[in-house]
């Protein structure tokens, strides 16, 4: 068992499927609406959990409806969610629309997790437990950067996603042991298009980086290495890309975890987020430790 804390955002997914995304000023018709939990937090969570993780969940959800179903999504996947707290007031909500193509577009409503802006009591010394600290920027990002600096205290490997994308503080890259971006939020952080250049860029702030590139896989480089490595992802229909991303980084905290070399962690976290996109929704979607294992 792999031992990881997720500090991070719980939303309750509220999911249009349409043909394509209407433009500024254009209603278009829907298919299928569906409410799914999910939040990158809790997305990715439930990722690791199912990919044969132990993992416990810092955050919050709110004292409604969604709340309680939030709370149920991750202990029905195995998360711990006792140092989950519940805050009075609505839950996180993401309104997403998906295209027949599978993109998405997102709004995220913080709620419960704006009131996350520092670790509570007991916390670090939850973090101080683990082997893998999984951070992104839907919570405040001055709990982001108090977890990143417990995990540091204590010789906890941190993992960072940063989405939605934003300017990272110099404080919070030097507590970061692996960033995660897909290409977008590489080129935002990086200033650069080119996922091999912006790569170059990010690694003089952290010491290790992976872009993740959709349907073209990952691109990993540490500052050590001369060249990045690219790791194909496999050939899939995608049906919705919504978790694509959490479903990796939750399953490449597992195999790290366990010790695995990189390149075989990479290729087992991207099958996991190759089976995540054949199939709708956040949570619904990731698959469990057997499938990747097939899979890979």
């Amino acid at each position: 068992m792999t031992g990881i804390v997720v500090l991070g955002s719980t939303n309750m997914d509220l999911v249009a499927y349409v043909a394509h995304a209407p433009k500024r000023g254009e209603t278009v018709t829907g298919r299928e609406f569906r409410t799914i939990p999910g939040g990158k937090g809790a997305n990715q969570a439930v990722a690791a959990a199912r990919a044969g993780g132990e993992v416990t969940m810092i955050g919050a959800v709110g004292s409604d409806e969604f709340g309680s179903l939030l709370r149920h999504t991750l202990e029905s996947s195995g998360v711990d969610t006792d140092l989950l707290r519940t805050a009075e007031g609505p839950s996180g909500t993401a309104h997403i629309v998906v295209d027949d193509d599978g993109g998405n577009s997102i709004v995220v409503i913080p709620g419960a997790n704006g009131t996350v802006t520092a670790l509570a009591p007991g916390e670090e010394a939850l973090i101080a437990t683990a082997d893998t600290l999984l951070l992104q920027l839907e919570l405040p990002l001055s709990a982001v950067l108090e977890g990143a600096e417990a995990a540091r205290r204590h010789g906890v490997r941190t993992v960072l996603t940063p989405s939605p994308a934003q300017p990272l503080p110099p404080e919070l890259l030097a507590v970061t042991d692996l960033l995660v971006p897909n290409e977008h939020e590489a080129a935002t952080l990086a200033g650069l298009a080119d996922p091999h250049q912006a790569i170059v860029a990010l690694l003089r702030q952290v010491p290790e980086v992976v872009i993740t590139l959709g349907p073209a896989g990952c691109l990993y480089a540490t500052r050590d290495t001369a060249n990045p490595v690219t790791v194909p992802a496999p050939k899939v229909t995608a049906v919705d890309s919504t978790a694509a991303g959490d479903t990796f980084v939750g399953a490449l905290a597992v195999a790290l975890g366990e010790g695995r070399p990189v390149p075989e962690a990479l290729t087992w976290a991207s099958a996991a987020a190759a089976l995540s996109v054949q199939r709708p929704g956040a949570t619904s979607s990731m698959p469990y430790r057997t499938e990747i294992d097939a899979a890979s």
